[in-house]
C-alpha cells in the first residue's frame, strides 16, 4: 500500500500535472500505512514478515529488469549502425532489394539499431522501403493525430531509409495494423513532400544569389528585368523537377505497400560479458533469465499480424 500511494502520487505531480499542495495533501495517507507497517512490524516474527519479504522480492525483480533493460538499451545505442556502414551498404552490389515495405521496431530513438546490420549479414536483402519504427508513450491522455508520427531520413537518401517516431499517450489506442499502415505511409508521404520543399528552397535561395553574385561581377551590361528573368525560369524549372521527384516518389511508396508490409522485431538475447564481475553476470544469466522465461513483456500498443511478423534474433553482451 504505501509503494502505491507513492507511485499515484508520482502519476498526479508528472502526469495529470496536479498542483503540489494537492499531492501534498494525498500524501497525508502515508502516515496511516506507517501506522499499518509498523504494525506489522511489532508482530514480524508471527507472520508480519510475509508482506515484508514478498514487497522485497517485488523490489528484487523490478530493479534486475530495470537494470538489464537499461543496459540492453546502452549496448544498442553504442553499437548503434555507422554512417560509414550505410555508405557502403550503398555501394555493396551483393545487397538484393526485394519488393515491399519493411518495418522493424526498436526501442532505439537514436540511430539504427545494431540488429539491422546483423540482419544485413545474414540474410543480404532488405525492402525496398524501411522504416525503423520506435513507439514510445509520453505523459498525456491524447496525441493527436498530426503530432503522432515524427519522421527523418536516413542518408544516403537513395537507400529510401527512414526513421520513425510513433507517439502515443496512455489512453490513445492505434487501431489495427491495416488502419496503422495507412497512417504511416499517408505521413511518411508527407514527410517526403515537406523535405523536398525546403530542399527546394535551399536550392533556389543558393542559386538565385549565385545568379545576382555573378551579374554583379560581370563586366556585360545587363537591365535588373533580364536578371529577375533568368532567377524565375531557374525557379520555375526547379518546381518542375522538385514536382516530378516527389509524385516518383509517391508512386513508389504506394506500389511497395500494394507489395506488402513485413513487420520485423528483434529478439535479443542478453548475456552477461565474459570479463564482467560476479554480480553482473549473477544478475543477468540468472536473474534476469529466470524473469524472462517465467514472465512476459507488455505487448505493443498495436496488433502485428502474425503472417507478416518476422523475428530477427541476436545477442547482447552487456
Amino acid at each position: 500500500m504505501l509503494i502505491t500511494t507513492i507511485l499515484v502520487s508520482l502519476i498526479m505531480l508528472i502526469v495529470w500535472k496536479k498542483s503540489v499542495w494537492v499531492v501534498a495533501l494525498f500524501l497525508a495517507v502515508v502516515l496511516i500505512e506507517l501506522l499499518y507497517l509498523s504494525s506489522q512490524m511489532t508482530k514480524f516474527t508471527k507472520g508480519g514478515f510475509v508482506p515484508i519479504l514478498l514487497a522485497f522480492f517485488l523490489t528484487l525483480f523490478m530493479g534486475i529488469w530495470h537494470y538489464v533493460q537499461k543496459e540492453r538499451y546502452m549496448f544498442e545505442l553504442k553499437n548503434k549502425v555507422s554512417t560509414e556502414y550505410m555508405n557502403k551498404l550503398v555501394n555493396n552490389p551483393n545487397i538484393n532489394r526485394i519488393p515491399g515495405i519493411g518495418l522493424l521496431y526498436s526501442e532505439l530513438v537514436q540511430g539504427i539499431p545494431p540488429i539491422f546490420s546483423h540482419f544485413i549479414a545474414n540474410i543480404s536483402s532488405i525492402h525496398s522501403v524501411v522504416v525503423f519504427i520506435s513507439i514510445k508513450a509520453i505523459p498525456i491522455a491524447y496525441v493527436a493525430l498530426d503530432e503522432r508520427f515524427l519522421f527523418q531520413q536516413v542518408k544516403p537518401r537513395e537507400q529510401r531509409i527512414f526513421r520513425c517516431i510513433v507517439r502515443h499517450g496512455y489512453r490513445d489506442v492505434l487501431g489495427d495494423h491495416v488502419e496503422f499502415e495507412c497512417q504511416l505511409v499517408q505521413h511518411l508521404k508527407e514527410f517526403i513532400s515537406l523535405e523536398n520543399f525546403i530542399l527546394e528552397a535551399e536550392g533556389t535561395s543558393t542559386e538565385g544569389k549565385t545568379l545576382t553574385l555573378g551579374n554583379e561581377n560581370d563586366m556585360t551590361t545587363t537591365t535588373n528585368a533580364t536578371d529577375e528573368d533568368i532567377i524565375v525560369q531557374s525557379r520555375v524549372s526547379s518546381d518542375s523537377i522538385q514536382g516530378f521527384e516527389v509524385t516518383k516518389e509517391f508512386e513508389f511508396i504506394e506500389k511497395q505497400m500494394e507489395n506488402g508490409v513485413v513487420y520485423m522485431l528483434g529478439e535479443a538475447e542478453v548475456v552477461a560479458d565474459p570479463k564482467s564481475s560476479i554480480f553482473n553476470k549473477v544478475v543477468v544469466n540468472h536473474g534476469y533469465d529466470f524473469l524472462r522465461k517465467n514472465f512476459r513483456e507488455g505487448d505493443k500498443p498495436m496488433a502485428i499480424p502474425r503472417k507478416k511478423l518476422l523475428k530477427v534474433g541476436m545477442t547482447y553482451e552487456i
